[in-house]
């Protein structure tokens, strides 16, 4: 049994992290400040401290638990956010990251699981798939808050033997993201289809993402509990789907029959991105397992019921 504190755990991705490191025993405190995550998201089993992830509350509760290891998945998500107030994203996603590491290095913490990105933080690919060598240049203050983040987890194994592995997710979809705001096309897409309200396809549609599911990341973080240290590891499919596609598929899972219809493009989001998973197979023994229309099909089942039980989101 490990003790895990997962800043974010309330959230998407980190409230099925959650839920996995409880399903296999490990003690856990989650740490959110509900921003954008819901309190029904956590596990029954799991402790709760409802805060900023800067905050000294965050700091007291890395100091009280003394988890032996920081999944940190809180964040400011939002990349077009980014690019309108870069100041804020540099303040939760740069700033709240180092004093969560100052209370990690103060602490006794064993290792620092970071949830970063592959697809923001190259930016425009000079080729597909990516690998982890692929020159850094992202288009974004998101992107390149992610990467900031990165180095400093290389300095605080350097210089206090902080252990680390950030994993730099493609585009992460599945049950329970927020189809409400920027973040997640295939929420978005998911919960408009199902409603009969018009979903719009931004630009002309072929631009091409990586898009991995909630599931495969779940484990990827399972893995990096004791494996990948020291890495910056990417975790995604190796495979491009355009926008397009992923709205045919939701269509026609959803039983709608909306035509394609297209807006403008959007500021801080690069054209294409791939990320190879070459490394991840060779150093965490991960390689994701959830096709895209299975995946997509869940998700569906997901907002389709969340729908129907509740009538709205």
């Amino acid at each position: 049994m490990t003790r895990i504190l997962i800043t974010g755990g309330a959230g998407f991705i980190g409230s099925h992290v959650a839920d996995a490191c409880v399903a296999a025993g490990h003690e856990v405190m989650v740490v959110d400040d509900l921003s954008s995550g819901k309190k029904e998201h956590v596990p029954d089993a799991a402790r709760f401290v409802l805060c900023d992830v800067g905050s000294d509350t965050a700091v007291e509760a890395v100091k009280t638990f003394r988890p032996e290891v920081i999944n940190h998945h809180a964040a400011q998500i939002n990349v077009r956010a980014s690019v309108a107030d870069p100041q804020r994203d540099a303040q939760v996603n740069i700033l709240g990251s180092i004093r969560l590491l100052e209370a990690a290095r103060q602490n006794g913490v064993r290792k620092f699981l970071f949830a970063s990105s592959g697809g923001a933080g190259y930016g425009e690919q000079e080729q597909f798939p990516a690998d982890e060598s692929h020159p850094v240049r992202p288009v974004s203050p998101y992107g390149a808050a992610k990467m900031s983040v990165e180095l400093y987890l290389n300095y605080y194994r350097a210089q206090y033997g902080l252990e680390y592995t950030a994993l730099r997710y493609a585009n992460v979809y599945g049950p329970r993201q927020d189809p409400h705001g920027e973040a997640g096309v295939v929420a978005i897409f998911a919960e408009r289809l199902l409603r009969g309200q018009t979903a719009v396809v931004n630009g002309d549609g072929e631009q091409t993402r990586d898009f991995v599911y909630v599931g495969d990341i779940v484990r990827a973080n399972l893995a990096a509990l004791e494996r990948g240290d020291g890495m910056s590891v990417n975790i995604g499919t190796g495979v491009e789907t355009n926008i397009n596609t992923v709205f045919r598929f939701l269509r026609d899972l959803s039983g709608s029959r909306q035509t394609e219809i297209h807006g403008p493009s959007m500021s801080g989001e690069q054209r294409r991105s791939c990320l190879e998973n070459r490394m991840a197979s060779y150093e965490l023994g991960w390689y994701p397992e959830m096709s895209l229309e299975e995946g997509l099909a869940r998700t569906l089942d997901f907002f389709r019921e969340k729908i129907k039980n509740a009538g709205k989101w």
